[in-house]
């Protein structure tokens, strides 16, 4: 799972492969499985260096503090992939994630929304946290407001429980965004194609 090259995530260094190398090869002998086989003589290895990678966002800096002066109503990074692992179960949970915030007289690099997400994705999660947490750092940086959507799919729920394929939607509002006015436009804007995009009437809702 390779991110975009643009992106510089750092490994996260607090593992122990060793010793997680050797908890998976005991796990491997607790379902049943010979770790000695060849197709498994390696995993307990890769799957260390893939638990480097999918919880690397204990170490990721978002680098929000990258902004620049410039006028601007409203911006949206839409359809930001993301993928974790759900606390519960250890199982992944993944699909995007719409960021929409009323900037204070700075914006924010666009790939630092990008980072923002995969910092708190890239870790023990469950979706409503993630969404919160997601919401309160761009709130934190003096933005008038924010709106954050996660569009998840849980495999926790898919291959096995009740193995039901519902797409999970959560939201956290902070700030001017949760005046009604200004959600329900944020809203039409991230959920409307650009042809109805071309059709709203943006007068009406003035500037935030």
């Amino acid at each position: 799972m390779q991110l975009d090259e643009n992106i510089s995530i750092e490994k996260a260094d607090i593992l122990d492969k060793k010793k997680i190398e050797n908890l998976l090869r005991q796990l491997l002998i607790e379902i049943g499985e010979n770790p000695d086989r060849e197709g498994l003589i390696g995993t307990p290895t890769r799957m260390a260096e893939m638990f480097k990678e999918i919880f690397a966002g204990y170490n990721i800096n978002s680098e929000l503090d990258v902004s620049f002066t410039e006028a601007a109503d409203a911006i949206i990074a839409k359809d930001i992939q993301f993928y974790s692992m759900c606390e519960h179960h250890m199982l992944p949970f993944f699909g995007k994630i719409h960021i929409a915030y009323i900037p204070a007289g700075k914006v924010f690099g666009i790939s630092k929304l990008v980072r923002l997400v995969e910092k708190y994705a890239r870790r023990m999660q469950i979706q409503e946290r993630l969404t919160k947490e997601v919401a309160d750092e761009v709130m934190r940086k003096g933005v008038k407001g924010v709106l954050v959507i996660a569009e998840g799919e849980h495999l926790c729920m898919k291959m096995r429980g009740v193995r039901n394929g519902s797409v999970i939607l959560t939201e956290a509002c902070r700030g001017v965004v949760e005046r009604k006015e200004i959600r329900d436009h944020v809203l039409e804007l991230i959920y409307a194609s650009k042809k109805e995009l071309q059709a709203i009437p943006t007068s009406k809702h003035g500037r935030y």
